[in-house]
């Protein structure tokens, strides 16, 4: 996990969007081409890896908000010139300054709610590059810090625009401080899961939205008018996300009926990430009320279990925030009862 590039953008759809014959998407599909190959140029020149950090339960020490925001100045070189430290005014550059609040937004997600000060749980800095690359199509995060691009204009705005967006890639990083969940088949596509899950969570608490009131949606305005469709992913509906002539339509399962069984995408953590997903909607659907709560609770509780397996299946998972879900609010209750049922509804417990 500590060496892999987590990415929004999932490769299936930038495959779509580099063959595109459409004149009007020209620019996009040239640059869709180039962010294919950009996070294997990425990998390439991390010649040293990350080392695996310890795992961490994040009982937060004192809470410090510490934030740093680069910019690569339209090239891919890493981390590019600060730009904007913590405490710093706004430098009235959209994505400088909605990245940097972004960090702040999810930093006190995890900090509120869960009582852990940042993404290690003792007060690392939040780093980001924006501006990265020349209508770049993607946002990941590098083991180290959240890259975003700017978009080509034509199917994609900056990445700094979705907030879901920015908890989703920094979540990668907490991820790689606790679960460390393997980047690959049913674990990777848990990785991608929790990213998902949240990233939206991050954007309803900023919000103050209860579980009735949210979109759901992961990439919410990333697509420009030319794009049918209302983001990159749905929790709430997997599959409805888009359905757009170039691009196709949005293809994750909401159950295991559905599996995608594929080589590509690392065993598919982008497309069958959508079961997960689901079941997660599910939970926060059955207990209503604000969502970080309760079921981001037992979420949380789950990937911060120590020795937690990082080669889990969503079976695993599943199994663990039940008992998750049992430790903290006991058996038989409203919420352990609405963790089996949500996995049951997508097929992934019988």
């Amino acid at each position: 996990m500590a060496s892999s590039i987590c990415s929004i953008v999932p490769p299936y759809l930038l495959d779509r969007l580099a063959a595109a014959d459409d004149p009007a998407r020209a620019t996009a599909a040239k640059a869709a081409r180039r962010a294919l190959t950009g996070i294997e140029g990425v990998e390439a020149a991390r010649s040293v890896p990350h080392p695996v950090p310890s795992r961490s339960s994040g009982t937060a020490l004192t809470p410090s908000l510490r934030r740093s925001v680069s910019d690569a100045l339209g090239m891919e070189d890493l981390p590019g010139i600060v730009v904007r430290s913590e405490g710093g005014p706004a430098t009235g550059d959209p994505a400088v300054d909605e990245t940097y609040d972004g960090l702040g937004a999810t930093y006190r997600l995890f900090s509120d709610a869960y009582g852990r000060s940042s993404l290690d749980g003792a007060g690392r800095s939040l780093e980001a590059t924006v501006h990265y690359g020349r209508d770049y199509d993607n946002a990941f995060w590098d083991g180290s810090r959240m890259v975003l691009g700017d978009g080509d204009g034509e199917v994609f705005e900056r990445f700094s625009k979705s907030l879901t967006v920015i908890g989703h890639e920094l979540t990668h990083g907490l991820i790689q401080y606790t679960a460390q969940l393997d980047y690959r088949g049913q674990a990777g596509a848990l990785n991608e899961s929790v990213a998902d899950v949240f990233g939206v969570l991050v954007e309803q608490k900023l919000l103050g939205q209860r579980a009735e009131e949210a979109s759901w949606l992961v990439g919410e305005g990333l697509f420009t008018p030319l794009v049918q469709g209302h983001a990159l992913r749905s929790l709430k509906a997997p599959g409805t996300a888009y359905d757009d002539d170039v691009l196709g339509k949005d293809p994750q399962p909401g159950s295991m009926e559905d599996f995608v069984d594929t080589a590509a995408d690392n065993g598919g953590v982008h497309i069958n990430s959508g079961i997960p997903n689901r079941a997660f909607y599910l939970v926060a659907a059955a207990l209503g009320g604000y969502a970080w709560e309760r079921a981001g609770q037992v979420w949380y509780d789950t990937i911060t279990e120590r020795n937690f397996p990082a080669e889990a299946t969503f079976a695993v998972f599943a199994g663990a925030t039940l008992t998750a879900a049992e430790k903290r609010y006991g058996a038989g209750t409203e919420e352990s009862t609405a963790v089996q049922a949500a996995w049951k509804e997508v097929n992934v417990l019988v």
